[in-house]
């Protein structure tokens, strides 16, 4: 299960009334190894020059990569954390997470990044499981 979902917002959701905020909080809650490294990213992305940030530090264990994978892999929670950050986010193994402005997207760093070239290229040994 990817998300811990609380009996009050499930009820909401069943109803049909939720919102950005409220998805938002039950991922940071949720997933907060994934809340933490985007959130991180996302902050050296807006305090610095660089046209992107990125991850490139190793989960510390198989619950924290489960979490960041969950986070990634899901069109809705990536979804929901673009939009409550502002930014595009991208995705290489196992926890290479880079946040883009949304303006980079199409742009040249932007495909380079998720090209094929760089995630064969973003491959090791030690990385293959991941």
């Amino acid at each position: 299960m990817s998300l811990d979902v609380p009996a009050a917002l499930l009820e909401r959701a069943e109803r049909g009334e939720i919102d950005d905020a409220d998805f938002v909080d039950c991922v940071r809650n949720s997933l907060p190894y994934a809340w933490e490294v985007v959130s991180r990213v996302v902050g050296e992305l807006k305090s610095g020059t660089a046209e992107f940030a990125d991850n490139v530090v190793p989960p510390p264990d198989e619950v924290a990569r489960g979490q960041l994978l969950r986070a990634l892999a899901s069109d809705a929670i990536r979804g929901g954390l673009e939009r409550h950050f502002g930014v595009k986010l991208a995705f290489q193994n196992c926890h290479r997470v880079a946040a883009f402005p949304v303006s980079a997207v199409g742009g040249e760093t932007y495909s380079t990044f998720i090209g094929t070239r760089a995630q064969l290229l973003n491959q090791s040994p030690e990385l293959r499981n991941c």
